[in-house]
């Protein structure tokens, strides 16, 4: 900031301009764009460092002015502050009504700026701040006088009439300790060595100019709200989202109509993503400025990225001033593939709906969870239940809702409607009817006029009576009058994978499981990885001895359910039968036991070529590493009983050794049919498991 000298003035004017100064200049840490409530003044300028109060060129007639007192001198030094770091760059408002310390997203220079009449201005440190000290009149200078209290070229301050109070220069700083290079330093610095070994402190006299990081303590109060603005801005810049958010509310505490402090705090809520809040503190900002453009802006891109694409075209195209074009291209993309995704759900054709919702999140609408909803809604229509139940839990929870009071709509909706309607869907194919009810029910609270929402939610209340209703009648041994109805309540969601799983059920007891392995096929259409469903029709192909189906769902189960001693059982069982079916010969096969002990060759041959896997623990009485396995061996045989166990000493068994050709123990070797398909010689017990556990399937 430049000061420019008024002419020659009263020698008591000078005390009164050095208060009204003092009560009007501010600074703008955060941004140096100027606040509204600032007054207006004609700005003065000292002139150069080296003498201040010199004539400039090309600047029209400046007076000189000398301050001289019996007491003291004064001076006035001004310091304007950079801006806001290139990490949080600004746009400069178009607004006739500017703001101070505002946290932009682009980077341009901040233009100077009028100060309207009748307007008060803050007090508080940073930039545009000028330091006074001393009073006295003002009379004519001598022509060839210097000014008493200025820097002379030497770098001494030179000061008539002191002689008696003070023996010690006033010098030029240079810059170390704790003042900033050509900072005045009255009476004498006083150096102390801080813990870099430079100085640090300074006994008395007044600070101009200098390191704005640096300046003395205490010259802001905690209760001013522009240093509580500045405070958070530089934690802002840092990434502190949390303890900005904490200034910029104690700020707004102090003035809470400053739609600046509000604009700031939006932009720490979308630090720490709270969207949500960060919209109504835009609004509160347009509320008390409703011409603020910047925050129109940001308040357009806040609901861009939350997919409301009415209520951000309002804002981002704001009335009288230029869009941003990144945000109007965003805007634009998003409306277009929102449109054809609208045309594509209206007609069931979810591959296009999935296509171009993906397309809108892509393009702007990151955060919506109207879009989230309507991913999950399409993935289940196309029976991708997993990643339906997925893309739905990624909305957030706790994120209050931005959207019911502006009233955003999607296909015909309150989003929030909308975001349980989808819910509903995903719960009941779930299973959880009582969790769809409920949130079917919150819908209809949200939006009860909406048509789409009232008829599932009258489903809903018939499916689950349904579902009650076959339960009911399921326990009671009324198999057939279970079956109808559930049924009933398939006919009102037939996408309900549940209902066709507990109807299977009811075909079993009944007997009829071809009927059974139907609704089995139509869950898992649904719900591929429904395991009661797998069960269910594994059980079903067995009674009808479809053994190669019964198998194949057996291996499905244990792949899911490894630790399931059950379906062990009965996929062992399915495989002899299987192999008998084939017309193989099948001996001496049973399920677990203990690790059986071979002896013979021919014993040994015959029991690797039995049906299923077979471990063969190649094992000497004397060898520790083969008496440390040997328990862990027979813990996995109660583990993995579709497993044959066998253990074959090498003293005892030679020919078998031979045979085999083991010379070291302990060996483990892994047969399939009567052939080796796995070789480990001392392996470790959790190589062991895991090869064991892979050939068990």
């Amino acid at each position: 900031m430049s000061l420019h000298s008024g002419k020659t003035m009263p020698e008591q004017g000078l005390e009164t301009l050095s208060h009204r100064l003092r009560n009007t200049l501010t600074c703008d840490e955060g941004d140096s764009e100027v606040n509204v409530n600032k007054p207006d003044f004609r700005e003065l300028d000292l002139g150069s460092p080296v003498s201040p109060l010199r004539t400039r060129n090309g600047g029209g007639h400046a007076a000189t002015a000398t301050s001289s007192s019996s007491s003291s001198s004064g001076s006035v030094s001004g310091r304007t502050l950079p801006g806001p770091s290139p990490n949080i760059p600004r746009k400069s408002d178009t607004n006739p009504k500017s703001h101070s310390g505002e946290l932009s997203v682009e980077s341009s220079p901040t233009p100077s700026r009028n100060f309207k009449p009748g307007h008060t201005r803050s007090h508080s440190c940073g930039s545009n701040q000028l330091f006074f000290s001393g009073s006295g009149s003002v009379n004519s200078p001598s022509p060839n006088v210097i000014p008493t209290g200025n820097i002379c070229p030497s770098g001494r301050v030179l000061k008539t009439g002191m002689a008696s109070r003070s023996t010690k220069p006033d010098v030029l700083g240079s810059g170390s300790g704790n003042y900033g290079h050509g900072s005045i330093m009255r009476g004498g610095l006083v150096s102390k060595p801080g813990p870099d070994g430079g100085p640090t402190n300074y006994s008395r006299g007044l600070m101009v100019g200098g390191d704005p990081g640096k300046r003395m303590t205490g010259s802001c109060s905690s209760n001013d709200p522009e240093e509580l603005k500045r405070m958070g801005n530089d934690n802002y810049k840092k990434g502190h989202f949390a303890e900005a958010l904490a200034l910029y509310e104690k700020a707004i505490a102090i003035s809470p109509s400053n739609s600046a402090y509000h604009f700031n705090r939006a932009a720490a809520l979308m630090g720490l993503r709270r969207l949500g809040e960060a919209v109504r503190e835009c609004e509160e900002a347009i509320r008390l400025d409703p011409g603020y453009v910047r925050a129109h802006h940001r308040l357009g891109a806040l609901l861009l990225s939350l997919g409301q694409v009415e209520n951000a075209r309002k804002h981002i195209c704001f009335s009288g001033h230029q869009p941003d074009p990144v945000e109007l291209q965003k805007l634009q993309s998003v409306e277009k593939h929102l449109n054809k995704c609208a045309d594509a759900r209206r007609v069931g054709d979810w591959k296009s709906t999935l296509r171009e919702v993906d397309a809108a999140i892509v393009c702007g609408a990151d955060a919506s969870p109207q879009l989230c909803a309507c991913r999950a809604e399409a993935l289940l229509k196309l029976h991708q239940l997993d990643e339906a139940f997925l893309a739905l839990s990624n909305i957030p929870k706790s994120e209050p809702s931005a959207s019911t009071h502006s009233g955003a709509k999607i296909f015909g909706m309150l989003v929030d409607a909308y975001v349980f309607y989808v819910r509903t869907q995903v719960e009941l194919s779930r299973g959880r009817f009582d969790i769809a009810l409920t949130a079917i029910e919150k819908a209809g609270q949200i939006d009860p006029h909406n048509a789409e929402i009232s008829i599932l939610l009258n489903n809903v209340r018939l499916v689950c009576r349904a579902r009650a209703r076959g339960n009911d009648l399921f326990k009671s041994e009324r198999f057939t009058e279970a079956c109808s109805a559930y049924g009933e309540g398939l006919r009102l969601d037939p996408s309900n994978s549940v209902l066709y799983c507990n109807r299977a059920a009811c075909w079993f007891k009944l007997g009829q499981w071809e009927k059974s392995v139907d609704d089995c096929n139509q869950a898992l259409r649904i719900q591929p990885n429904y395991t009661k469903a797998l069960l269910r029709r594994a059980a079903s192909n067995s009674k009808l001895e479809r053994w190669s189906e019964a198998v194949r769902d057996y291996e499905a189960l244990r792949r899911e359910l490894p630790d399931d001693n059950e379906v062990a059982e009965s996929l062992f069982h399915a495989q002899i039968a299987l192999r008998k079916s084939r017309g193989e010969e099948v001996h001496n096969m049973k399920f677990g036991g203990d690790v059986e002990a071979v002896s013979g060759l021919e014993q040994f041959r015959a029991a690797i070529s039995s049906s299923g896997a077979s471990v063969v623990h190649f094992k000497a009485s004397s060898n520790a590493q083969c008496k440390q396995i040997s328990p862990f061996l027979d813990a996995l045989c109660s583990r993995y009983p579709s497993i044959n166990f066998l253990k074959v000493d090498i003293d005892e068994s030679p020919a078998i050794a031979r045979a085999e050709n083991v010379r070291i123990v302990p060996t483990f070797k892994i047969y399939r049919n009567g052939s080796r398909v796995k070789e480990m010689v001392c392996p470790s017990q959790e190589v062991l498991e895991s090869s064991v556990r892979h050939y068990s399937i």
